[in-house]
């Protein structure tokens, strides 16, 4: 098969509970549909809570050479070589373009000193949980190795919330911070704090960077994801799948059309609804492959 060079498919996924699995972060059951995606050209574009840290190391786990997108949406990190031109405003880091769409995380520290007595007991961040109990703390709410939570630790431009009030407060909080200029989003485990961008806004994003510099003149996007923080890149996407979590109910999307629910949990339901979209969309047979 080869690749007709104006039109491009992007795979964006979410990693926890998604392609990760929610309590183990193993991948194994998406693993033949990850080598599938890669030998059909397809980029697999992790798009992600997690920290630049986290990812560029997840990446060589998952054999990945491609873009990803870090804390919701908070920033783009592009290999070097990865395009043949770069715009010149862009920071180079660690063998990485990072385009940056977010204040830095003291920003939203500071933010939240601010409210800290109003709901005093009723949250901590991951900065104070490392401030009273170290990094195991963080590892014992995420289940991560020490090496995983420092990597976890090391954020730019947000701050991890762990909530631990009534649902009533919560909203208060999120109402406050809101008004205050902060964004709140809920992932899978925790709150992120950071600046008024989310997955859906970078998504497309990039998309425009794929078609600008690849010379493209169209790009299926594909969207996975199963919390909160998924659902703008859900709406924003060509096509949408929503993976099962066995710890909360599926977001639920204003779009109806394009939208793909798996029936099976995190890295099973990827590969099963995955699988699925690579031999029914049309589009993606007669356009992007001849």
């Amino acid at each position: 098969m080869s690749v007709i060079s104006s039109t491009q498919a992007l795979v964006f996924t979410d990693l926890d509970g998604s392609l990760l699995d929610h309590d183990s972060y193993r991948f194994d059951a998406a693993k033949p549909l990850l080598e599938e995606l890669e030998t059909r050209a397809i980029p697999v574009i992790p798009i992600t809570s997690k920290t630049f840290a986290e990812v560029e190391q997840l990446r060589i786990t998952l054999n990945n050479r491609h873009p990803f997108i870090v804390e919701n949406g908070a920033a783009i990190a592009i290999p070097t070589k990865y395009f043949p031109t770069i715009p010149q405003h862009w920071a180079e880091e660690s063998g990485f373009w990072i385009v940056a769409n977010s204040k830095p995380r003291q920003h939203w520290n500071n933010l939240l000193e601010d409210f800290a007595q109003d709901f005093e007991g009723e949250f901590e961040t991951f900065a104070s949980i490392v401030s009273d109990r170290g990094l195991k703390g963080i590892q014992d709410i995420t289940g991560l190795s020490l090496d995983q939570a420092e990597l976890s630790n090391k954020r730019k431009y947000s701050e991890p919330i762990h909530w631990l009030g009534s649902a009533q407060r919560k909203q208060e909080f999120i109402d406050k911070l809101s008004a205050a200029g902060g964004t709140l989003l809920q992932g899978g485990r925790f709150l992120a704090l950071g600046d008024k961008v989310n997955k859906g806004s970078t998504l497309l994003q990039l998309v425009k960077i794929y078609q600008q510099l690849n010379s493209l003149e169209e790009v299926h996007s594909l969207a996975i994801g199963d919390s909160g923080n998924d659902i703008s890149m859900l709406e924003a996407a060509t096509s949408a799948i929503i993976i099962r979590s066995k710890t909360h109910m599926p977001p639920t999307l204003n779009r109806k059309n394009n939208l793909l629910i798996s029936s099976d949990f995190g890295p099973q339901g990827w590969a099963e609804s995955v699988s699925f979209w690579l031999k029914n969309s049309l589009e993606i047979g007669s356009k992007i492959y001849g």
